[in-house]
């Protein structure tokens, strides 16, 4: 029997071609990337829901239930367009995802004009000082660094600007009396663009309990787009940047400036050394003889 069983897989290993495999990959990709958008909200509890309808359905064919069996499968039919309700933020998201920029097949449609680092490299100085005097006085902020995913649809929510990146600036627009404290300030190439602009809050239900709305949206908009968020509680005056979902608090200014710096620079190149030291040497010293 157990010849038999070893034969049997073995002739199966070898009907299986390439496009097999990649086809398997794909199919374990979509469902990894499904249940990662699912775990952190409360849409999983609704896909534990179906799985239990699924294994009852199975369950009553099994045992024969009849009537049972007659009512899960009419479910199930009737199930597909209530599961497109129900998935809808989900399903938006993956898609949303699919046509981002991140996306090395949609790269070639990006037309951003290239910054110069300097210009980038000041935005993010004078955004740690800001930062730092608001954090001093508790002034509440939300700033958020555009990077590969364009965010024109949030833009619209704000008032729109089109200013240098200066702390002043920034400290004017989170001032508590401000109208436009309350939003959050979109720089786009080392420029600030809105301000006073809505952003998507966070469906993750682990977050911490003390993490205010501000938090929430800042978390959120890393959640839907590659953005940098940086934040600055109005309770504490502890700075934070949220990455990917992921969120890293009570930052020192300096740290605040080394993430952004990382984050937002290109990475520099090494420098190659000379393959022949001693010949460039004596090239160097026939040049300057």
């Amino acid at each position: 029997m157990l010849e038999g069983i070893v034969e049997k897989v073995s002739s199966f290993l070898l009907t299986i071609e390439v496009t097999d495999l990649l086809d398997m990959a794909i199919i374990a990709y979509l469902i990894y990337r499904l249940l990662s958008l699912l775990k952190s909200s409360s849409s999983l509890r609704v896909l534990k829901g179906i799985l239990v309808v699924l294994g009852a359905l199975w369950l009553s064919s099994v045992l024969q239930l009849h009537a049972l069996s007659y009512l899960l499968n009419h479910m199930v039919e009737m199930g597909l367009l209530a599961l497109i309700v129900l998935f809808q933020p989900e399903i938006r998201r993956i898609l949303e995802q699919m046509g981002s920029s991140r996306f090395a097949l949609f790269r070639m449609f990006n037309f951003n004009k290239a910054v110069e680092p300097g210009v980038i490299d000041c935005a993010i100085h004078e955004t740690a000082a800001a930062c730092a005097d608001m954090s001093a006085s508790r002034t509440g902020a939300l700033i958020v660094f555009e990077r590969e995913d364009l965010l024109d649809e949030v833009l619209r929510s704000g008032t729109k600007l089109d200013a240098e990146v200066s702390g002043e600036l920034l400290k004017n627009i989170f001032f508590v009396k401000a109208p436009m404290h309350d939003g959050a300030a979109i720089i786009r190439q080392g420029r600030v663009l809105g301000a006073g602009c809505m952003l998507p809050l966070s469906h993750n239900v682990n977050l911490s309990r003390d993490l205010g709305m501000r938090h929430r949206a800042g978390i959120g908009m890393s959640e839907n787009s590659d953005a940098v968020v940086v934040l600055v509680s109005e309770e504490t005056g502890s700075i934070s940047v949220a990455i990917g979902g992921m969120l890293k608090r009570h930052l020192t200014t300096d740290t605040l400036e080394q993430i952004l710096r990382r984050e937002l620079l290109p990475p520099e190149e090494p420098v190659k050394e000379s393959r022949f030291p001693m010949l460039k040497r004596k090239k160097e010293e026939r040049d300057h003889g």
